[in-house]
């Protein structure tokens, strides 16, 4: 079982139109403060990431926010959290919050969750890091986005094993038991050129 200290959540900076995806972020906060895991986020002070990261803080949890310059500027940022890391792009954050993660969890969000959720994945399909990510599938959010997943393996697109790659759950008690037992995937023997 894998000890999971920091966990990297990749979340909206909006709350969406249903309860659930804001309790879930709040459930999650929680958690992590109650089981001592610190939460690396994208540093945001509303919608899902501040519900989230305030959650961890009121429950006397540590949180890192990273996020880019023009975001803090626009009075983006959170200015209570743990330890804020303030970077110049997009790609420098991504890359910084996976180095200080353990693992990784997707809350239902927009295109950024989507960029960072699919970066993370790719990055792990590619043999770059062997770590779990995880989606919490908060009142069936992902389940057209994990279609489309197991529609690129039935057409060819990806490998089956890959598939694992993604663990979900519709709650965060029962998706950290899975990221726990993560058994890393040996990628190596598929980066190997296709010939037809």
């Amino acid at each position: 079982m894998r000890d999971l200290k920091s966990i990297c959540v990749f979340c909206g900076h909006a709350t969406g139109d249903d309860p659930r995806f804001a309790e879930a972020a709040r459930a999650t906060g929680l958690f992590f403060a109650a089981n001592g895991i610190r939460l690396v986020y994208g540093g945001g002070n509303a919608g899902m990431m501040g519900i989230l990261a305030n959650a961890v803080l009121e429950a006397g949890g540590q949180v890192t926010g990273v996020i880019p310059d023009f975001l803090m500027e626009r009075e983006l940022g959170h200015t209570g959290v743990t330890r804020m890391h303030v970077v110049k792009t997009m790609h420098e954050r991504k890359a910084l919050m996976a180095d200080m993660s353990d693992a990784f969890i997707a809350l239902p969000g927009g295109f950024g969750t989507l960029d960072e959720l699919c970066e993370i994945l790719t990055w792990a399909q590619l043999g770059l890091h062997s770590k779990p990510c995880g989606i919490l599938n908060v009142a069936g959010f992902y389940d057209p986005f994990l279609a489309h997943i197991d529609a690129t393996v039935a057409h060819g697109f990806m490998k089956a094993d890959h598939r694992q790659l993604i663990l979900d759950d519709p709650t965060i008690a029962g998706l950290m038991p899975k990221l726990r037992a993560f058994q890393p995937i040996n990628m190596a023997k598929w980066l190997v050129k296709e010939v037809r």
